[in-house]
């Protein structure tokens, strides 16, 4: 079983993001609106990545990967962002943040969880 978080500040996209992942029976998802409701949810369920919006309001996606990098227990996540500013030097950027990589939105959520798995060893 593989498990995602996805954390988007838009209510419908993860809502979508949800769905996607419910198409693929080895794939377990959960979902957090904001960077902290993350760390919240990563106190007590370990996923084996998780997706983070870019653009969040309190906590964006870079300063919540930041946290993670932070605290043992969520160091070595895989993280991918998820973000309509896909360009080759924000990809750059985030490639220095220490993310997996980068999906761009809209992504499909036909092939949404056929891409998470591209990032899992």
């Amino acid at each position: 079983m593989i498990r995602v978080l996805y954390v988007d500040d838009d209510a419908d996209i993860r809502e979508i993001a949800l769905l996607a992942f419910s198409l693929d029976p080895m794939i377990e998802a959960r979902s957090a609106a904001t960077g902290m409701a993350a760390l919240d949810i990563l106190a007590s369920w370990l996923p084996d990545i998780v997706l983070l919006d870019v653009m969040m309001p309190e906590l964006d996606g870079p300063g919540t990967l930041l946290r993670l990098r932070q605290n043992p227990a969520t160091a070595a996540l895989p993280v991918v962002f998820i973000t309509a500013r896909a360009q080759k030097q924000e990809i750059q950027n985030f490639a220095m943040l220490d993310a997996k990589g980068v999906i761009a939105k809209p992504f499909d959520p036909m092939t949404l969880a056929q891409q998470v798995r591209a990032f899992l060893p």
